[in-house]
């Protein structure tokens, strides 16, 4: 703002005043005062105080039993309790860190007694973690932000990130069941879970605020603000009435204060996006920015998108996704409506791609986090994080060109694009593992991943129908092949409570 005199050719301003800049980012709604504050302010609070609120009364101990109950006792078990549970989570916290600590203290360790090396247990607890961020119903600080830029309800940005995120978690899935499979893992025995029955008896309450949540939010169509309120007042409500865990003023107490705890990381950074945004706002950087980056793209919509993935990235390495955002939203966003991409689909990208940063070596958080846990080492968890993630990585390419994926369209398109996405990524999975019925060579790994990546963008024109049905081929012929070379063992009695999924 104050040197952009020196900026050449069209990035060239004529530059402020410290004495205008300091009001300006001080006093202008545009900048410290302005939109992700208010955000934070009126919205997130009260998201993050539901969560911290749940967790005072009981809501995270049946939430993780809930988990164990449904994939304990299947084969690598624990892995998958990780990646349900953080989903779980991810209803009530968008912070992939604060999800890896909570749930990774639990679910690292298991994985580990039952053979999970510790790099893997770490990538597995992050990435399910991560996709805590952008799973609906509430989703990280960036989807709020989404939501007040488009001026659009949030329920729309929460149902549009559905399929994406379900898709991101069935990759994650169908690979630690692969690798579950290719170490001859097994599920806990029975007598380590806790009972269906029990489980529901004494906290099937704790459904009570999530549902008010969800009709709140999805259905009613209420503010963000307050569906997250009406959430709060639910569980007040449920933890007032609780035998065991239930509400008293000091864990109410406790639990403000939590809130207050993570606001404060919160605010700061939400406060350093408004002056972002302010500054770039006083020195017009943002539409030249735009600008310059539709000429370096030669107005081609897939080279500006991988452009602004690879800076979405590269800022990750030091800013929340919360900035990252926010900064792109302003500089690449436009750019990306003007080539065609849908407003939406646009947001969404920069959403994702600013939250992979979480998950992608060097810096990533909540590999970290996971790694710390778990004793590993850190760059082996990052590069295994991110082929567990692969979907994340892919996914937003296509969904930018195929609003179907973001259920914009009618029911046939919309159907016909999550039918062929699930096939793809259940195949790119296949491939990221290297497991079938058998362990598969990097030919076959190859192969797999192909018919993947050929499946997943939908049938929306001549070409992209070709595709599908060339990776649809090239998919189950894979399949057929491995099914007959597959070794046939006679069954061993199965271990009582131990399942095969």
């Amino acid at each position: 703002a104050k040197f952009a005199y020196l900026f050449p050719g069209l990035l060239y301003a004529k530059g402020s005043s410290w004495e205008r800049i300091a009001v300006y980012l001080y006093l202008d709604t545009n900048s410290l005062l302005g939109l992700p504050l208010a955000v934070t302010a009126t919205i997130v609070v009260a998201f993050i105080f539901f969560g911290q609120v749940l967790y005072a009364v009981g809501g995270d101990k049946f939430l993780t039993d809930l988990a164990l109950v449904a994939m304990g006792r299947y084969r690598g078990g624990p892995a998958k309790v990780s990646v349900v549970a953080s989903s779980l989570f991810g209803t009530v916290s968008g912070s992939a860190v604060s999800n890896v600590v909570v749930d990774g203290a639990i679910t690292i360790p298991m994985m580990k007694r039952t053979g999970y090396a510790p790099h893997m247990a770490a990538a597995i607890e992050a990435v399910a973690s991560t996709g805590g961020q952008i799973m609906p119903p509430v989703m990280g600080v960036a989807a709020f932000l989404i939501a007040e830029f488009l001026a659009i309800p949030y329920s729309e940005v929460a149902l549009a990130a559905v399929i994406p995120a379900l898709l991101y978690y069935l990759a994650l899935f169908v690979q630690v069941d692969l690798e579950a499979a290719k170490r001859g893992l097994v599920g806990l025995p029975m007598e380590q879970l806790p009972r269906f029955g029990p489980v529901m008896r004494r906290g099937w309450s704790f459904l009570i605020p999530l549902l008010v949540l969800i009709y709140t939010l999805m259905i009613a169509a209420w503010p963000a603000g307050k569906a997250g309120m009406a959430a709060v007042i639910a569980t007040l409500v449920v933890g007032a009435l609780q035998r065991d865990d239930r509400l008293t003023l000091r864990k109410l107490l406790t639990a403000i204060e939590e809130t207050g705890r993570v606001l404060l990381d919160i605010v700061v950074i939400t406060a350093v996006a408004g002056l972002v945004i302010g500054v770039l706002q006083l020195s017009g950087l943002g539409f030249k920015f735009s600008l310059l980056l539709v000429t370096l793209a030669g107005g081609n919509a897939l080279a500006l998108l991988i452009l602004t993935a690879v800076v979405c990235i590269i800022l990750g390495m030091g800013m929340p996704t919360a900035i990252i955002y926010v900064m792109l939203a302003v500089l690449v966003g436009p750019a990306l409506v003007q080539l065609g991409i849908s407003p939406l689909g646009a947001h969404l990208f920069l959403f994702y791609f600013g939250m992979l940063s979480m998950i992608t070596p060097p810096v990533c958080l909540a590999t970290y986090a996971a790694a710390a846990i778990g004793r590993a080492d850190f760059m082996k968890t990052g590069w295994t994080g991110m082929r567990l993630g692969i979907v994340a990585y892919v996914v937003p390419f296509v969904f930018a060109y195929h609003p179907a994926l973001l259920l914009k369209g009618s029911v046939v398109e919309i159907t016909l694009a999550v039918g062929t996405a699930v096939i793809g990524v259940i195949l790119l999975g296949i491939g990221c593992a290297g497991h079938l019925f058998s362990p598969l060579d990097w030919g076959k790994r190859a192969w797999s991943s192909l018919a993947g990546l050929l499946l997943i963008p939908p049938p929306s024109s001549g070409l992209w129908v070709v595709g599908n049905l060339v990776g649809l081929a090239l998919g189950l012929l894979l399949v057929l092949v491995e099914w007959a070379g597959a070794p046939r063992s006679v069954p061993e009695p199965a271990t009582p409570g131990r399942r095969e999924l």
